[in-house]
């Protein structure tokens, strides 16, 4: 029984962590950032990665050892819909991600990244896909649970 919740409080913690994240770097991408928020981006990025990593780990615990079993969860077009959605922004967030990592050598030297203004309006418009896709990933979850979409193919 506390395994089954600690999965689910660090399963939630995360998507917050996620949320957060995503909107710490939504917020601080703009044109000729500083050392400073070049660092608060790179910081951001590394949490949701972890965040991600974690949502991950504790969804497949989840369905695995916890709530209704796996049974129950693949045997729904929801649940592939929710995982499929998880690897499209997952996969989405690599871009922004090695962007960000080629900003290290900069930053170390204490120089504010160099990023183009169309550099900056594509990691914006990744990062608000990436929240905008997050944000129904929790929809998705909560038909699932109530076997919403369990019959779409049948």
């Amino acid at each position: 029984m506390w395994a089954n919740a600690i999965a689910a409080y660090l399963h939630y913690l995360s998507l917050g962590l996620i949320f957060a994240s995503l909107s710490t770097e939504l917020f601080t991408l703009k044109q000729d950032l500083t050392n400073k928020e070049g660092w608060r981006v790179l910081i951001a990025d590394s949490i949701y990665g972890l965040a991600g990593i974690t949502v991950l780990t504790t969804g497949i615990l989840r369905v695995l050892y916890f709530e209704k079993g796996a049974e129950y969860y693949t045997h729904q077009p929801v649940f592939w819909m929710k995982i499929s959605l998880f690897i499209v922004v997952g996969l989405l967030s690599l871009y922004p991600t090695f962007s960000f990592l080629m900003w290290i050598k900069n930053l170390r030297a204490e120089k504010p990244p160099e990023v183009s203004p169309e550099k900056i309006k594509i990691l914006r418009t990744i990062v608000h896909v990436e929240l905008f896709g997050f944000s129904l990933i929790p929809l998705l979850a909560s038909m699932m649970a109530r076997g919403i979409g369990a019959n779409w193919f049948h």
